[in-house]
C-alpha cells in the first residue's frame, strides 16, 4: 500500500555502476577545468617564469657573483637556465669574477665561457682572455686584438697593458718599440683615473721618454697619482679627522727613517721630503691584483718561461718577458728586472727597498742589451 506522498516506503537501491561508467566519470573529472588548475600548480614553477623576467634574474645573478661556481652552478639547474644563461644580455653584465678562473683549473670549457663574454661584448672578459692569450698562451695577435676592444671601450687596465707592450716591443723585436704610441696610450689611461699609469706618465716627462720633456708637468702627474693612491685605501671620512692627518705624518717619516737606515745611500734630507713627491709612492697597502695578472702569477709558477726569459720582479705582475732583455732593470743593484714603472714602484715599497745597495761591478757580461732606468738613482735620494 502506498501513502499520498510516498514517504512510507524506502526507494530501492541503486544499482552498481559499471567499469565503464567509472572510467568515463573519471575521464570527466580530469578534464574539468579545476582538476587541471591543481595538476598545473602542483608541476614545476621554473615553467611559468617569463624568458625576460628569467634573464632579468640570472644577468643579475651574472654580475653579482663572487667567484665562477656561483654562476655556473645555477646554469645546471635546469636546461631551461644554461639556454638563457648563454643569452649575450646575461654574459655582457658578468663580473670579474664569474670568470676569474684558476690556473690550474684552466681547460677548453673556461676557454669557451671566457671566449662567449667577450663576443658578448663584456669588457672585462676582453682584457681578462686578452692577457692570457698574449702572454700564457703566446698567441701574440689574437690577445692584443682583444685588449685593442677592451681598449676601444676606454677600459683603463687594457690601455695602460698595451702602453707597456708598446714600450718594451713586446712580441716583437727591439725595433718594434713605439715610444709615442705607448704615452698616448698612457695619456689616455691616465685621463681615466688609472694610478698606475699617471706614474708612468709623469716618469715619461721628466726623462723626456718618447715625449718632450717637462719636469714641471711630470711632477704634477706623480702628485696626482700619489695623491689617488691613498684615497683609495683611506676612505672619504678619513680626511675630514685633523687627528687623522697628524697621525700619517709620524707614519711616513718612520718609513723614511727604517728606509735610510737600511740603505745608506739616502741622505738625510730625504727626511723632510714630502710623500707626495716621491716617485714611489706613499707607504700604503698595495691594491689587489687584477684576476688576470693572478691568473699569470699561478701559471708561470707551474709553467717556467722559456731560458733565458724573465719574469717581472713584482711578485703581483706576473707578465714574463718575450724576448731576451726585454725588461728594464735597476740601474743601482742590477739584480731585479720591472715591465713597468708601476712594478718597480710597488716592489720597491714592498720589498726592494730593503735590499737594493750598490755594487761596482755587473755579473752579468750582457750589459749593453739591457736598459736601465735612467733616473732610478735620483729616486733613491728621495
Amino acid at each position: 500500500m502506498q501513502t499520498r506522498r510516498g514517504t512510507c516506503y524506502s526507494s530501492p537501491a541503486p544499482a552498481a555502476p559499471s567499469t565503464g561508467c567509472r572510467r568515463e566519470s573519471k575521464r570527466r573529472r580530469e578534464n574539468s577545468p579545476c582538476h587541471k588548475r591543481k595538476r598545473q600548480v602542483r608541476g614545476n614553477h621554473f615553467d611559468d617564469i617569463p624568458d625576460d623576467l628569467l634573464v632579468s634574474i640570472l644577468s643579475k645573478l651574472s654580475s653579482t657573483s663572487r667567484r665562477p661556481a656561483d654562476f655556473i652552478s645555477a646554469l645546471l639547474t635546469c636546461r631551461r637556465f644554461h639556454a638563457m644563461g648563454f643569452q649575450p644580455f646575461v654574459l655582457v653584465k658578468a663580473s670579474t669574477s664569474a670568470f676569474a678562473v684558476k690556473a690550474s683549473s684552466w681547460c677548453e670549457g673556461s676557454h669557451r665561457f671566457i671566449k662567449k663574454c667577450a663576443d658578448a661584448g663584456n669588457v672585462e672578459a676582453c682584457y681578462t682572455l686578452g692577457m692570457i692569450r698574449f702572454y700564457c698562451l703566446q698567441n701574440r695577435g689574437r690577445g692584443a686584438s682583444l685588449m685593442a676592444k677592451a681598449a676601444i671601450a676606454s677600459h683603463a687596465s687594457a690601455l695602460y697593458s698595451l702602453a707597456i707592450i708598446q714600450f718594451n716591443g713586446s712580441g716583437g723585436g727591439k725595433k718594434d718599440k713605439d715610444l709615442k704610441a705607448g704615452v698616448a696610450l698612457c695619456a689616455r689611461a691616465a685621463f681615466l683615473g688609472h694610478i698606475d699609469a699617471l706614474r708612468e706618465l709623469g716618469h715619461c716627462l721628466q726623462d723626456g721618454y718618447g715625449i718632450s720633456k717637462n719636469v714641471a708637468e711630470g711632477r704634477r702627474f706623480l702628485v696626482q697619482a700619489n695623491a689617488r693612491e691613498l684615497a683609495s685605501v683611506y676612505p672619504p671620512q678619513y680626511w675630514k679627522s685633523q687627528q687623522n692627518l697628524r697621525a700619517l705624518r709620524p707614519a711616513w717619516m718612520k718609513s723614511l727613517r727604517t728606509t735610510t737606515t737600511l740603505n745608506p745611500a739616502f741622505s738625510s734630507s730625504s727626511l723632510r721630503a714630502c710623500p707626495l713627491l716621491s716617485d714611489f709612492g706613499c707607504n700604503v697597502p698595495p691594491p689587489e691584483s687584477h684576476p688576470a695578472a693572478k691568473f699569470m702569477v699561478e701559471w708561470f709558477k707551474k709553467r717556467p718561461p722559456c731560458a733565458g726569459l724573465r719574469l717581472c720582479s713584482y711578485a703581483g705582475c706576473g707578465r714574463p718577458e718575450t724576448r731576451k732583455h726585454e725588461f728594464r732593470r735597476c740601474s743601482v743593484c742590477g739584480t731585479v728586472n720591472y715591465c713597468s714603472r708601476a712594478c718597480q714602484a710597488l716592489d720597491w715599497k714592498i720589498r726592494h727597498k730593503h735590499t737594493c745597495m750598490p755594487i761596482d761591478d755587473w755579473l752579468d757580461a750582457d750589459t749593453d742589451d739591457d736598459e736601465d732606468y735612467p733616473e732610478e738613482e735620483e729616486e733613491e735620494e728621495i
